[in-house]
C-alpha cells in the first residue's frame, strides 16, 4: 500500500490538520479547566465541543457536492490554505487576550474541517482502491488518533510549563501562551504544501451545479440524506458510527469533571494524558482491524468493539484510581479502533464513485447530529446537577444499545471475528492459493483433516461462508444445534446421506461454497487416511469446480490435534506458524482416487520447501 504515490504525503497532510485542529481545542479547554469547576466547567467544555460539531451538520450539503465536483487533493490543498489564515487570527487572538475571539474562531477552524472531511476521506478509495481500502482506513484512522494524542501531549505539556497559579483570568493565561499559536501557523503551512503536492485521482469531471437557494430551502438536504438511506447497510453504519461518537464525546467531555471531582486531579497533563491514552488505543486498535480485515472488510470486528466499549463505560464510575482508569482507556480506543475502520470500510466500499463525496459529507452531518445533540443533552443534565458518575451510566446504555444493533445486522460476522482472534492468540495462519477460488460459482472444498479447528481455519480468510458437511449426532448437540443451524451445516448420517448430498448439491447450485473432509475423520497418525467416495454422490450439473486444500502439520502436537508427535516440544510462548494452501481447481467430476493423490502431491511440494 506505501508504494502507491501520494500515500506518505497523504497520511502527513491528515496529521497535520487533526494536530493543529485539536492543538487550538486542548488550549481553550485547558483555559476553561483552570477558571471554572463544576457544571459550569461541564458547559463551557461541551460548548467547546458543539462548536467544533456544529460546522459538520451547517455545510453538508456544500461539502458533500465539492468533494463530488471538484478533485479531492485541489479541495485539501484549498483548505489547508484556508487554514494557515485561521491560525494567523488565532495567534492575535492569544497574544491580544481576546478570549471571546479565540472561542469564536474554535467554530471557524471546524468550519474549515468539515468542508475538508468529505474530500479527505473520499480520497482514501480514490488513492488506495478497493483492494487496499481496509488498511487506508487503518491508516488514516490510525494516523489521524496519532495527531490527536500528540496533540493532546504536547499542547498541554506547552500549556502548563507557560502557565502559572497568578493567571487568573481568560485573557492573561492566553496571552502567557500565546507563543504556542505560531506552532499552529507553521503546522498550516507545511500541510498547505504538502497537500499541494498529492496526485489528481478524479476520473472525469463532474457536472454537478450548486444552487444556493436550493441549498437554503433545504432541497439538498432532504435529497442527499435520500442517497443515504438508499442503501440501508450504508444507513446503518453512519447511525452506529454516530452513537459510538456521542458516546466518546460525552465521555470526554465529562471525564475531567469527574477526575477533579471524585480523584481530586487538577493536573491538565494527567487527565489529558489519561484521556490521551485512549487515541494510543485507537492505533493499536486500528492497526489490528485492518490485519483482520487484509481478505475482506471484517465487520464482525465492530460488535465486539461495541460491547467492549459498553463495559468499560460502565465501570469507570467504580474506579478510583488513575493507572487502572488510564489502562480502561486505552483498552477503549482499541475496542474504537474495532468499530471505526471495519464501519468506514464499508461505508466507501458501498458508496458509488458519483456519490462518494455526499455519503461521506453525510456521515459526517448525521454522526456530528448525534454528537451536538448528546452534547447538549449534556449540557442541560449538568445544568440542573446531574453528575459525572450518572451520565456514564447512560452512555452505557446507550452504548448497549449499539451492540444490539451491531449484532443484528453482522452476528455471523461476529462470531468469525471472534474466531478470528482467538485462533490469532495461539497461531498464525498464512494462505496460499486463495485467488484459486473462484468468487462467482459454486465450490466444493476438498482436503485433509489435520485438527478440531479445521472448519475455522478455511473460513477465516473467506468473506463467502462455507456451509460445512458435518455428522448429524453433532449436528444436533444441545446448546450448539441453533449455532450449526445458523451457519448452514448440511447435517450427515450413514442412513439419510443420500439426502445430505442432495442438499449440498442444491447449495452449490445456488453458487455456495460447500466444505468436506473426505477422511471423515481427524488424522490420529499424521498421515491421510483414506478419501471416501461420499462427495462423488453429489450432482455434476452445476456451475461450479472443486478446490483441493491441504493443511500443513503446523498444527499436529496442539491440544487441537489428535496425532502427538514424540518429539514434539510444548512452547507456551511461541506461536504456532499454519499454513494452508489451495490447489488449481479440478473439474466437479473428479474421483476420490485422483482427489487424494492431488493432495498427496500438494503435501510432497509445500513440506519440501
Amino acid at each position: 500500500m506505501f508504494k502507491i504515490v501520494g500515500t506518505v504525503n497523504y497520511l502527513v497532510v491528515v496529521f497535520l490538520n487533526a494536530f493543529t485542529d485539536l492543538g487550538h481545542k486542548i488550549i481553550i479547554q485547558n483555559t476553561v479547566f483552570k477558571v471554572y469547576d463544576g457544571p459550569t466547567q461541564i458547559v463551557l467544555t461541551a460548548i467547546i465541543n458543539a462548536l467544533i460539531l456544529f460546522p459538520f451538520i451547517l455545510v453538508f450539503s456544500p461539502s458533500g457536492f465539492l468533494a463530488d465536483k471538484f478533485p479531492k487533493n485541489k479541495i485539501m490543498e484549498y483548505s489547508a490554505l484556508f487554514a494557515v489564515m485561521i491560525t494567523l487570527g488565532i495567534t492575535y487572538a492569544y497574544y491580544h487576550g481576546h478570549f471571546l475571539l479565540a472561542f469564536s474562531l474554535t467554530f471557524v477552524l471546524a468550519l474549515q474541517s468539515a468542508i475538508y472531511g468529505p474530500a479527505k476521506y473520499g480520497y482514501i478509495k480514490e488513492l488506495f482502491g478497493d483492494k487496499y481500502i481496509s488498511g487506508g482506513n487503518g491508516a488514516v484512522q490510525a494516523v489521524t488518533t496519532v495527531a490527536i494524542l500528540g496533540g493532546i501531549i504536547f499542547y498541554t505539556v506547552l500549556f502548563e510549563g507557560m502557565y502559572n497559579n497568578t493567571l487568573l483570568t481568560k485573557g492573561a493565561i492566553l496571552q502567557a501562551i500565546a507563543p504556542i499559536g505560531w506552532l499552529l501557523v507553521v503546522s498550516s503551512i507545511i500541510e498547505w504544501f504538502l497537500a499541494s503536492k498529492l496526485p489528481n485521482r478524479m476520473l472525469g469531471a463532474s457536472v454537478k451545479k450548486f444552487r444556493i437557494k436550493k441549498y437554503l430551502s433545504g432541497f439538498y438536504l432532504v435529497k442527499n440524506l435520500k442517497t443515504v438511506t438508499r442503501k440501508r447497510e450504508i444507513f446503518e453504519a453512519i447511525i452506529a458510527l454516530g452513537l459510538f461518537w456521542s458516546i466518546s464525546q460525552v465521555v470526554l467531555a465529562i471525564f475531567g469533571e469527574y477526575a477533579k471531582a471524585e480523584l481530586g486531579v487538577t493536573n491538565t497533563i494527567y487527565v489529558q494524558g489519561v484521556m490521551a491514552l485512549a487515541g494510543v488505543g485507537i492505533v493499536i486498535g486500528s492497526i489490528m482491524a485492518a490485519k483482520f480485515s487484509r481478505y475482506y472488510i471484517n465487520l464482525g470486528l465492530s460488535g465486539i468493539g461495541a460491547v467492549g466499549i459498553t463495559v468499560f463505560v460502565f465501570i469507570i464510575p467504580f474506579l478510583h484510581s488513575m493507572a487502572v482508569i488510564a489502562l480502561v482507556f486505552t483498552l477503549f480506543g482499541v475496542l474504537s479502533g474495532f468499530i471505526l475502520v471495519p464501519l468506514n470500510s464499508r461505508i466507501q466500499h458501498l458508496a458509488s464513485k458519483i456519490h462518494l463525496g455526499t455519503i461521506i459529507a453525510a456521515n459526517n452531518f448525521i454522526q456530528n447530529i448525534f454528537m451536538f445533540s448528546f452534547l447538549v443533552l449534556t449540557t442541560v443534565f449538568a445544568f440542573f446537577g446531574m453528575n459525572a458518575e450518572i451520565l456514564f451510566y447512560l452512555m452505557g446504555l446507550v452504548g448497549a444499545y449499539l451492540a444490539y444493533l451491531l449484532f443484528k445486522r453482522y452476528y455471523v460476522d461476529v462470531f468469525w471475528a471472534v474466531m478470528g482472534l482467538f485462533g490469532a492468540l495461539r497461531h498464525k495462519y498464512i494462505y496460499y492459493g486463495l485467488q484459486n477460488i473462484p468468487d462467482d460459482k459454486g465450490v466444493l472444498l476438498l482436503g485433509n483433516h489435520a485438527s478440531w479447528l479445521d472448519w475455522i481455519i478455511l473460513q477465516l480468510p473467506l468473506q463467502r461462508r462455507i456451509n460445512y458437511m458435518m455428522d448429524k449426532e453433532i449436528y444436533h448437540w444441545p446448546f450448539f444445534h441453533a449455532f450449526f443451524k445458523k451457519g448452514e451445516a448440511i447435517p450427515l448420517s450413514a442412513r439419510a446421506f443420500k439426502d445430505a448430498f442432495k442438499e449440498a448439491h442444491a447449495r452449490l447450485k445456488n453458487g455456495s461454497i460447500v466444505g468436506i473432509f473426505p477422511e471423515g475423520e481427524i488424522t490420529k497418525t499424521g498421515e491421510f487416511g483414506e478419501f471416501k467416495k461420499g462427495y462423488e454422490l453429489i450432482g455434476k450439473d452445476y456451475d461450479g469446480v472443486i478446490v483441493p486444500f491441504y493443511i500443513d502439520s503446523g498444527i499436529f502436537g496442539s491440544s487441537f490435534s489428535k496425532y502427538k508427535p514424540k518429539n514434539a516440544k510444548l512452547n507456551l510462548f511461541k506461536r504456532r506458524v499454519i499454513k494452508i494452501y489451495f490447489d488449481k481447481p479440478l473439474a466437479n467430476d473428479t474421483s476420490s482416487e485422483e482427489l487424494y493423490k492431488t493432495i498427496v502431491k500438494m503435501k510432497e511440494k509445500y513440506e519440501a520447501k
